[in-house]
């Protein structure tokens, strides 16, 4: 089907969304983000004390240039690396720093030319779990696991004049933030418990960042796989 449902959580009704707006410091920048399931949308609509609004969308995909991060010649690296360039990140120590040059020489995909993005989310708690492999305390193996937790899903990001011409406004739902702010913590809650029961767990033969640039592996070697 050319034709997808999507849904973006927001504290109003956007009936027309527009580009050139929204954060610059986001996942893969500037953008509209849009999640396929509602309840996520309504989730991440709400703040402590005020409701959301999940925007309902059609999105006519016939014509749009797509990147999927989750095809087969991407890894979650060329993830990490849209991320390292796009999201304020402190980087505090020299190892930080070289491990975020090395992704972005030789994993960073240049989304200038397509119309929409399809890729994981990093909020809260998933942020911090790059963070963590970037300063070698958890392997690829454990940040691939941890990207998992919570099911947060994928997010589609609309990225040029292109892409927000072809996506109509359908309808508003109201989303009650004592439901679905609570919704949210809860989610990000067990995601940080999941992911520090992992921690305990010591990953001898995992690929760690220094091991990729010690090992000089790039997005075409096997081992990342």
């Amino acid at each position: 089907m050319s034709k997808i449902v999507l849904y973006h959580g927001s504290n109003g009704k956007i009936e027309k969304p527009l580009l050139g707006k929204g954060k610059v410091y986001n996942d893969y920048g500037q953008g509209f983000y849009c999640t396929e399931h509602i309840e996520l949308a309504k989730e991440w609509s709400c703040n402590e004390g005020v409701d959301g609004f999940a925007n309902k969308y059609e999105l006519d995909t016939v014509g749009l240039k797509i990147l999927n991060l989750f095809s087969e010649e991407y890894t979650i690296l060329h993830w990490l690396a849209l991320l390292m360039e796009n999201r304020r990140f402190r980087v505090s120590t020299p190892v930080m720093r070289r491990g975020v040059q090395w992704l972005k020489e030789y994993f960073l995909v240049d989304i200038s030319e397509y119309d929409l993005v399809i890729g994981y989310r990093a909020d809260d708690s998933y942020f911090s779990f790059a963070r963590a492999f970037i300063s070698n305390e958890i392997s690829l193996s454990q940040l691939n696991y941890a990207m998992r937790l919570g099911k947060l899903g994928e997010q589609y990001v609309l990225k040029s004049e292109k892409a927000f011409n072809q996506i109509e406004f359908k309808s508003a739902e109201l989303a009650d933030n004592t439901i679905y702010y609570a919704r949210r913590k809860m989610r990000d809650d067990e995601a940080r418990n999941a992911f520090f029961a992992e921690l305990e767990k010591e990953d001898i033969d995992g690929i760690y960042m220094r091991d990729i640039i010690r090992e000089e592996m790039t997005s075409y070697d096997v081992r990342l796989r």
